[in-house]
């Protein structure tokens, strides 16, 4: 019985984590769209349209850490 809790509360730790990665992933989609929709130099564009398809597709996948490390990109290049 003891181990069945400890298996519960392992498998429900995750899900408050995925649920703010999620939210995180689709706050990013929308700020690659706005800051692609203010017309950023070219080679600052490049990296916007690669980061916002990846996480695009990321978010499909339901790979939040990832379209998390998309944006994360984009964020790099609009700080250069």
């Amino acid at each position: 019985m003891r181990m069945l809790a400890l298996t519960s509360v392992l498998i429900l730790v995750p899900i408050p984590a995925m649920a703010d990665d999620r939210s995180e992933c689709t706050n990013g989609i929308v700020m690659i769209e706005a800051e692609i929709a203010r017309k950023p130099p070219a080679a600052t564009l490049r990296k916007l349209e690669t980061a916002l398809r990846v996480a695009r597709r990321e978010e499909q996948e339901g790979e939040f850490d990832e379209c998390l490390d998309a944006v994360n990109d984009a964020r790099k290049a609009l700080a250069r």
